[in-house]
């Protein structure tokens, strides 16, 4: 059977126990910084995937894309709506009325953004529908004044539905006891959980309610657009407000949401790098146990010399027995990194339920998301594979200047 020289007598060496101890142990710790370095980068990287992924779809699924408003109150959306909704890139449109206040109920007060939609739209720009926890998004009938809470906001509240809760307006009115607040009392016909901080944040009441709070009853603020490209809001805000003229002005989700987006890219890109930092010093690790491998081989490589191998030949003899010691420890890394990335979400959840911690609620979602993205993989493997191959140079090219003549003078 055909087995090429240097790659057989490097697998030899491979495999072989080095007389002295220590150079099997710098080898060992070797494949083990790269291991751990690889499957480090893959589970960070995935968890900032997850992050990513968890801002596109439930933040910025429950924020919308892009908003209209009118400098005055708008009576017919519709007309409107229909005037935007055939500009590229718009896929749908929603009216809204916002309103801030206090809730309460039972004595617990929470502040919340009190959002007037109108539900079957609203469902067409925004994914709140798919979030609901308890009750029916649908059940927002104007006139009713029914209110769907967040998940958290209703924590908050202690309310669940079916409970009345109280509105407090920041507005005074005139009454014969004197200057009173605005209260307005209003039935929890759902909860929705999105996971994110919206849910302590965000009340959805009809939008005929919210426009008679808002004391314009029939008209709307303004239409919030669902867009095909959410990262074009920008330009598609600009072009339809140069469209649409003084009387309405646009905001979009950058706005609001940007910097948060921005940044995890950010500590995707700068996290990938530092981390990369433990993959080198696995390489410098092999040089080490290399250089002293090939100090321990004189012999060796002065016989191989002496029976016709060339300079060459014992280079790749070298460089065979490095790149099995960074392929292995890259596999390894690979397969626990997988792991890991796959399973990070269940351990974190596991951790914060054994000791009775929340280790995400400062974060804009309150647990740890991970996605795993085969070309973050592949690129890692290259990237590691590479520096690995790159680490074998310097160590094969020392073998491969050995003189036979003085190497086996002194032994």
């Amino acid at each position: 059977m055909f087995r090429p020289f240097a790659l057989f007598v490097g697998l030899r060496y491979t495999g072989a126990r080095a007389r002295n101890s220590f150079i099997s142990v710098i080898t060992l710790i070797s494949a083990l910084g790269l291991m751990l370095g690889v499957a480090v980068l893959i589970t960070v990287l995935s968890v900032m995937n997850g992050f990513d992924r968890e801002l596109q779809t439930r933040i910025l699924g429950m924020v919308t894309h892009l908003s209209i408003h009118g400098r005055e109150p708008v009576e017919d959306w519709q007309a409107l709506a229909d005037q935007v909704r055939g500009y590229p890139g718009v896929e749908a449109a929603a009216p809204f009325v916002q309103l801030e206040g206090m809730l309460t109920h039972k004595g617990n007060v929470a502040g919340a953004l009190i959002n007037g939609v109108d539900p079957e739209a609203e469902q067409r720009v925004s994914i709140v529908g798919e979030m609901m926890w308890e009750g029916d998004f649908n059940a927002l009938h104007p006139g009713d004044f029914g209110v769907v809470l967040g998940y958290g906001l209703a924590r908050k509240l202690n309310a669940e539905v079916g409970d009345k809760i109280t509105l407090v307006l920041p507005e005074a009115s005139v009454s014969p006891a004197g200057v009173m607040p605005r209260f307005k009392r209003f039935q929890v016909v759902g909860v929705f959980r999105a996971r994110a901080e919206v849910d302590g944040l965000y009340a959805y009441v009809s939008s005929e309610d919210a426009a008679v709070l808002h004391r314009r009853p029939g008209t709307v603020q303004g239409i919030h657009l669902r867009l095909s490209d959410l990262f074009a809001a920008p330009e598609v805000g600009w072009q339809l407000q140069q469209a649409l003229g003084r009387d309405y002005y646009t905001t979009d989700w950058t706005r609001t949401h940007g910097n948060l987006f921005q940044a995890i890219r950010m500590e995707k890109s700068m996290m990938t790098l530092l981390l990369s930092f433990i993959v080198a010093v696995a390489a410098f690790n092999i040089i080490s146990s290399q250089v002293m491998l090939v100090t321990e081989k004189r012999g060796n490589i002065a016989v191989l010399r002496t029976l016709g191998a060339s300079p060459g030949t014992i280079m790749r003899i070298f460089m065979v027995q490095g790149a099995v010691i960074g392929l292995a420890g890259t596999f390894l890394g690979t397969v626990l990194g997988v792991l890991l990335a796959n399973n990070v979400s269940d351990l974190a959840a596991w951790i914060e339920k054994t000791f009775n911690t929340r280790l995400f609620d400062a974060y804009f979602v309150n647990y740890l998301p991970s996605q795993l993205e085969w070309s973050d993989v592949g690129a890692i493997v290259a990237i590691a594979m590479v520096i690995t191959f790159a680490a074998t140079l310097y160590p094969s090219w020392r073998a491969s200047r050995v003189q036979p003549a003085e190497a086996l003078r002194y032994e």
